[in-house]
């Protein structure tokens, strides 16, 4: 008896002299990590395959150019990814919180500091590297909205309702004046996502609803560039359409499994081949079966993803980690949707694949926090027969 004893103390010890990488390896979602993984590496090679046709259309004397700096953003994000998924519940709700208010002060200076590009104002450059703080904006708002809606459960007096809506309107008005639609669209979704699972009462359904529909008749109304853009979609005939062409034909001439590594043609004729058409260069290059594959990675991200976030018990662990992963799975059916003109262009990139150091590392922030917040914690996967959210706004 004396021996088991024994065995179990310095069992016990052993866990506790446990490293602190350690402990994240051993409550971290494999899964979704290798996932992640995936995703970085795939881009990495993809943009191998982009670069030399962007740097020729840009004039540049390295065809490697943007591999190389896909490269650099990789390694970032994949160091992101681990050490932000290391911090505790409290800890990604503090960085959320600066993370935040940086970005609204950074988007804030926008239209007098900011780089204008295609007709918007969404980046900020400094010491050679191009910052657009939205991307790091949205993250860090799903994790404060999910904070504050939690707070308004506990019925200590905190507004919580309001305080979120507060920091989602502030966050729309800031894209809308840049302007970016797509982004405002995205963070809409993925509000409105947090707020239904958070326990939204079904009465207002039909109002968020009818506000949403009045908020994209507006900016269909009020936005040229916008409306520019539905037109097309809507009426192609006559219009500009060529990347959306390209597009098509690159999937197209792709067939099954592909005309090879470096061997697409249609990427020539493509301006934003390495950001927002990255999927089909890659289906043109290696095929059908390998985008189908690329979409079932992204899917089995989202709905892991949400399986694990729907287990927690803790209600502001379980909104915040859903919501950051229906952010990234809806940024992608997007992307996607636009290369397959099943949606209007939007100038939204691929998550992890396509080229861009904001995007990369705002999504290796994004990644971190979900794979923080769904680590394995005593007590942290007991939820009750009717859920750990039921009635929250009843």
């Amino acid at each position: 008896m004396n021996d088991i004893h024994q065995a179990q103390n310095q069992h016990l010890v052993s866990r506790a002299k446990r490293t602190r990488l350690a402990n994240w390896w051993w409550t971290v979602d494999h899964a979704l990590l290798a996932a992640t993984g995936l995703l970085i590496v795939l881009g990495v090679l993809l943009s191998f395959t982009s670069s030399p046709a962007a740097a020729i259309r840009l004039r540049l004397d390295d065809p490697l150019h943007f591999a190389v700096r896909q490269c650099l953003f990789a390694a970032g994000a994949a160091v992101l990814v681990v050490v932000v998924s290391m911090l505790t519940t409290r800890g990604v709700r503090r960085a959320s919180f600066f993370i935040y208010l940086a970005a609204v002060v950074c988007m804030a200076m926008l239209p007098f500091l900011g780089h204008e590009a295609k007709g918007a104002t969404r980046w900020i450059t400094f010491a050679g590297f191009t910052l657009q703080p939205s991307e790091f904006l949205k993250p860090a708002l799903i994790v404060l909205v999910a904070w504050m809606f939690a707070e308004g459960q506990k019925g200590q007096g905190v507004p919580g309702v309001t305080i979120a809506f507060g920091l989602y309107f502030i966050a729309v008005a800031l894209l809308i004046i840049q302007p970016d639609v797509g982004q405002t669209i995205l963070i809409t979704i993925a509000f409105g996502a947090a707020f239904w699972m958070a326990g939204v009462p079904i009465s207002w359904i039909p109002i968020m609803g009818g506000a949403a529909a009045a908020g994209l008749g507006a900016i269909y109304v009020l936005l040229p560039h916008a409306r520019s853009r539905v037109d097309r979609f809507l009426s192609p005939e006559g219009a500009d359409t060529h990347q959306v062409d390209k597009a098509a034909q690159a999937i197209a001439n792709g067939g099954l499994f592909g005309r090879g590594p470096g061997e697409g043609v249609m990427k020539q004729g493509v301006p934003d081949l390495q950001t927002d058409f990255i999927y089909s260069v890659a289906a043109e290059e290696y095929g059908l079966v390998f985008s189908l594959a690329l979409i079932a990675v992204f899917a089995f991200l989202m709905v892991r993803g949400l399986y694990k976030s729907m287990r927690l018990s803790d209600s502001f662990e379980q909104v915040a980690a859903a919501g950051l992963f229906v952010l990234v799975g809806q940024q992608a059916i997007i992307n996607m949707a636009v290369n397959l003109n099943l949606a209007p262009t939007k100038g939204m990139t691929l998550p992890f694949i396509s080229y861009g150091g904001s995007s990369m590392l705002a999504m290796g922030l994004t990644m971190g926090m979900a794979l923080g917040l769904t680590r394995r914690r005593p007590g942290a996967f007991e939820t009750t027969d009717h859920g750990p959210l039921s009635g929250a706004y009843a």
